[in-house]
């Protein structure tokens, strides 16, 4: 039996750690998940009904969830990743 989160910005998932770097409109998050990838950064989003770790263009183009969702990283990536997303990479 795993132990509850104790914070909502870091959570456990496939037995990773990964954190919470930002809230943004699924469009907006999905560019950013590029711009992490390109730099060898892998990102999950959390939309209010699942994860995301593959996010089809055709989703997208459908009509997909487009609301904000959460942008999420492996904590051992943190610091990469807030460094890109920020615009110091």
């Amino acid at each position: 039996m795993s132990t509850p989160d104790t914070s909502p910005h870091e959570v456990t998932l496939q037995g990773d750690r990964w954190v919470f770097v930002g809230e943004f409109p699924r469009i907006v998050a999905e560019s950013f998940r590029r711009l992490l990838a390109e730099d060898g950064v892998v990102s999950v989003l959390r939309t209010p009904f699942q994860w995301v770790i593959y996010s089809p263009v055709i989703e997208i183009e459908t009509g997909g969830y487009q609301g904000s969702v959460g942008l999420y990283v492996p904590k051992v990536l943190e610091a990469r990743a807030l460094q890109l997303l920020e615009g110091d990479g």
